[in-house]
């Protein structure tokens, strides 16, 4: 027997140490609901569960974003319907003009008409934004940034465009016919081009060519334009570089080419027909690409909500607690503590019965 050191106490002691230090970690986890509340406990689930939690939130706010671009897309889209309804009031007064049974007077009140909702197309053109940002005057969309050709002064004198790819197209034009080819193996050719004619629709490639003065193959041909791309940007992903590009072409009058119509004759009225005809396709097309873009988006919405719920599936499973099985491991570690504490105050009596010995 021993009194200097008492053995059986210190052991017991020691797992009464061991058993309270698991008891305080249980009430850690039991209290924060995470098993994981310093890297202590899970280094290498902690890393991992942090850059789960980094794409989880850039996820909810991917979706936001998206939620963002709807909301873009259909300020533009409303206001482009009413574009529609102005260029088909424009069309019924054509066709009204178009009738000989006008007299100048009337020709001139229908024109009057006709300037006001031109006017009205520009206004909606300049001013539809979203969060301060034009939508419809071109910014958006694409943008021809150069215009060259091999045999001296182009004889181009506006290009407009509505939904043209970015890139190099070349202009060949010989016997009447014009071909506008867009390096990429589209091509278009307008043919049988008669003495006079200003204006070229590819409608095909999204290009307008307003020629000056009037059409002349020599000043046409060996022609080269240059498209840069316009688009604003969606964020949609968790990570970089995860974008959605939409381009959003001028909605003004002069570029749907309906700038400076003149139904004053019935000539003329003849040939507003078949312009606003054309304004109005260019809408449509654009309406359609916005409507595709908007129902991209939901789909968009929806991926994103799936990713993240199961991400945080997954996070959950590294770094939260099971409650019912940290409380188990709490009661144990309580009551084995408790036992140790009675075991210690019965080792602490033992070196008592040295005194039995010396009596």
């Amino acid at each position: 027997m021993r009194i200097n050191h008492n053995i059986t106490a210190l052991n017991t002691y020691n797992k009464l140490t061991s058993n309270n230090a698991a008891t305080t970690k249980s009430l850690e986890k039991l209290s924060s609901g995470l098993k994981i509340n310093r890297a202590g406990d899970n280094a290498a689930g902690l890393a991992i569960s942090e850059k789960m939690r980094g794409q989880i939130r850039g996820l909810d706010q991917a979706s936001t974003n998206a939620s963002d671009g709807i909301s873009l897309l259909q300020t533009a889209e409303g206001a482009l319907n009413e574009t529609h309804s102005i260029l088909q009031r424009m069309r019924e007064l054509a066709v009204q003009s178009a009738n000989d049974t006008n007299i100048t007077q009337d020709r001139n009140e229908i024109q009057a008409e006709i300037n006001q909702l031109t006017a009205e197309i520009d206004r909606i053109g300049n001013n539809t934004e979203f969060n301060t940002q034009k939508l419809l005057n071109g910014g958006l969309g694409s943008k021809v940034s150069d215009t060259s050709t091999a045999f001296g002064v182009s004889g181009v004198a506006t290009i407009n465009t509505t939904g043209a790819v970015s890139g190099t197209y070349t202009i060949t034009a010989s016997s009447g016919n014009v071909t506008l080819n867009n390096g990429a193996g589209r091509s278009q050719t307008i043919s049988n081009i008669g003495s006079g004619a200003n204006q070229l629709n590819f409608t095909d490639l999204g290009i307008t060519i307003t020629t000056n003065p009037a059409y002349s193959e020599d000043g046409l041909n060996g022609t080269n334009v240059q498209i840069s791309a316009g688009s604003i940007k969606f964020h949609i992903g968790a990570n970089s570089e995860q974008n959605l590009d939409v381009s959003i072409s001028d909605m003004r009058a002069s570029a749907l080419g309906v700038a400076g119509l003149s139904l004053t004759t019935q000539s003329g009225a003849n040939a507003a027909i078949t312009t606003i005809d054309t304004a109005i396709t260019a809408v449509s097309t654009q309406r359609s690409s916005l409507g595709a873009f908007q129902n991209r988006l939901e789909h968009t919405i929806n991926n994103l909500g799936t990713s993240s719920e199961n991400l945080t599936a997954a996070e959950s499973r590294i770094r939260d607690v099971d409650m019912a099985k940290e409380m188990m491991e709490f009661t144990k570690n309580n009551i084995l503590s408790q036992a140790a504490q009675s075991m210690l105050a019965q080792a602490n009596q033992q070196p008592q019965g040295v005194l039995q010995l010396l009596q």
